[in-house]
């Protein structure tokens, strides 16, 4: 993509804002009419040596996550799994090891009682087999296992 300087000073100025690149592309339609590919956008960033800057995520939320985790039971085998993660009413644990196809596994325990093994597998999907044939938890119960799984393998680096 050839841009003339004023156009990458604009792009610059962008990433410096904290713009995603998803906006970017929006603006490089609106305010210069540059219609291009959110690759398109990616590549440019890229050539260009910018770095979009990340969101910081509110220290509240990643304080209470941390206050929620409970203590590991004496009776849990410590080589099953990561200590479980609370949200709200649904805990979470990471397998150690992964399940035959998964790139990470675990369980998790809704807010109901009922219980599910979890799962990525190696395209990134997120499967969910629970162990009672035909549950579906609650949105709100979901919410939370999405979020609390993501604080999750964010700590463990995925």
């Amino acid at each position: 993509m050839n841009l003339d300087d004023a156009q990458r000073n604009k792009v610059t100025e962008w990433i410096a804002q904290g713009l995603k690149l998803s906006e970017i592309q929006s603006r490089l339609g609106s305010e210069l009419g540059l219609h291009v590919t959110y690759m398109d956008v990616r590549l440019l960033v890229d050539d260009l040596k910018l770095t979009p800057k990340d969101i910081e995520r509110p220290k509240a939320a990643a304080n209470a996550l941390q206050s929620a985790v409970p203590a590991a039971s004496a009776a849990a085998p410590a080589t099953a799994q990561q200590p479980a993660t609370r949200a709200g009413g649904v805990s979470i644990a990471v397998d150690q090891i992964a399940r035959p196809g998964a790139m990470v596994s675990g369980k998790v325990t809704f807010s109901d009682g009922n219980t599910a093994d979890w799962y990525f597998d190696q395209a990134g999907r997120l499967g969910l087999l629970p162990q009672e044939q035909g549950y579906r938890p609650s949105a709100a119960d979901l919410q939370q296992f999405q979020a609390a799984l993501d604080g999750e393998l964010s700590k463990l680096g995925f």
